[in-house]
């Protein structure tokens, strides 16, 4: 008999944890579940893979902005395309003189609207193979398909892949991408 409750326990358990895989639809980014209600910011500081960038909009003094209504499009490099700048780049841009640039360049990898991949797709496909986005910065980027995924060309012609799209927030979308995209 108590063999039977123990084995009874067991497949409930089982069963209460494939139900709740099974309800968890959410993106994993960086090892973390996102979570739609949250916003951009309540979200991006549980990846793993966001260190740099949430410690960056901090520097910049963003994450008020990013808290807010939007809806925001970003374009979220990871940890690894902020090591792909040259050496000394990021601690450079996190000091206090430099924030005008690192807000540039942050705001940079931000478009205005809620950008779905699909909303991205038919943009591309309306322009002919390219899509012209203008960033928060004011600065453009051109979003095309090269090898079955989206990628982002900068205006000093350095191009970043997007990784994971729809990542959605209360306040907009993320697309998780490998490279950091540079104003000019």
């Amino acid at each position: 008999m108590k063999l039977f409750r123990l084995t009874a326990a067991a497949l409930t358990l089982a069963a209460f944890a494939s139900v709740a895989a099974a309800d968890s639809k959410n993106p994993i980014v960086g090892g973390k579940e996102m979570f739609p209600t949250k916003n951009i910011i309540q979200n991006a500081v549980n990846s793993a893979d966001h260190t740099t960038l949430v410690a960056a909009v901090k520097a910049a003094g963003l994450v008020e902005t990013l808290q807010g209504p939007g809806p925001f499009t970003v374009f979220a490099p990871t940890n690894a395309a902020f090591a792909k700048l040259p050496a000394g780049t990021v601690d450079s841009l996190l000091k206090p003189d430099m924030k005008p640039t690192l807000t540039k360049v942050l705001t940079y990898h931000v478009v205005a609207g809620k950008w779905s991949a699909d909303d991205l797709m038919k943009k591309i496909q309306a322009g002919g193979g390219t899509a012209e986005l203008t960033t928060v910065s004011g600065g453009k980027l051109w979003a095309m398909v090269k090898d079955g995924h989206v990628v982002l060309k900068d205006e000093k012609g350095g191009m970043s892949t997007v990784t994971q799209t729809n990542v959605f927030q209360s306040n907009g979308v993320i697309h998780v991408v490998d490279t950091v995209v540079m104003p000019n």
